[in-house]
């Protein structure tokens, strides 16, 4: 249930589960993890909108395939990995809060647009799994170690207001994906060599 659609460089694609509050599965994950590994090697594509159907970005593992191991599955590595190496710009469009796994991708993507009313968390000491091994140091990295121990340790819900002012959001508006297609407009007229090239000199 991921949806893909793409016009002129700009690659949407779309966590399409709301009955499940676009909860992932192994098949899920995948899907994004082989879309997001083909375009860094398809010249076409010069940006990349992650977003969710509904009014949840997503809840994260499914809790039905969570006894199966999807919570400590690679799958969740492979998927963040892709995202921060593609060489063009990845943008999460959060219409909704982000809960446990789901928020690896987002922390992977070069910058984060949410609705208002979003929330983010990720229970995994109450839940009693390690966090996917990139995830702490993404986290830490955009609002500093002690906000993300206050979330990976404490259980915290870290508000959309929060995330703005600690960098874990960069822009909170009501129509994420009108907002960040628009800030995509430059990347998508340039040269996706000069896309990259700027990527690696920020990195």
């Amino acid at each position: 249930m991921i949806h893909k659609s793409q016009s002129d460089g700009l690659v949407t694609l779309t966590i399409d589960r709301p009955d499940k509050a676009n909860a992932l599965t192994a098949k899920m994950l995948a899907s994004l993890a082989d879309i997001m590994e083909a375009a860094t090697s398809d010249v076409s594509v010069k940006a990349i909108l992650l977003t969710g159907a509904g009014k949840v970005f997503s809840s994260g593992a499914d809790l039905a395939e969570m006894g199966a191991g999807l919570s400590t599955d690679s799958v969740w590595e492979r998927l963040s990995g892709a995202i921060a190496k593609c060489p063009v710009l990845t943008i999460a469009a959060l219409n909704g809060t982000v809960a446990g796994g789901a928020l690896g991708m987002v922390l992977a993507c070069d910058l984060r647009i949410a609705v208002p009313t979003a929330k983010v968390f990720y229970p995994v000491m109450k839940l009693g799994f390690l966090p996917q091994p990139s995830d702490p140091t993404r986290l830490a990295q955009l609002v500093g170690p002690a906000k993300a121990k206050m979330i990976f340790l404490a259980g915290a819900v870290m508000t959309a207001e929060e995330a703005l002012q600690f960098g874990l959001f960069d822009q909170l508006d009501e129509s994420p994906v009108k907002a960040a297609t628009a800030l995509a407009q430059d990347v998508l007229a340039a040269d996706r060599d000069h896309i990259a090239a700027i990527k690696a000199l920020i990195r």
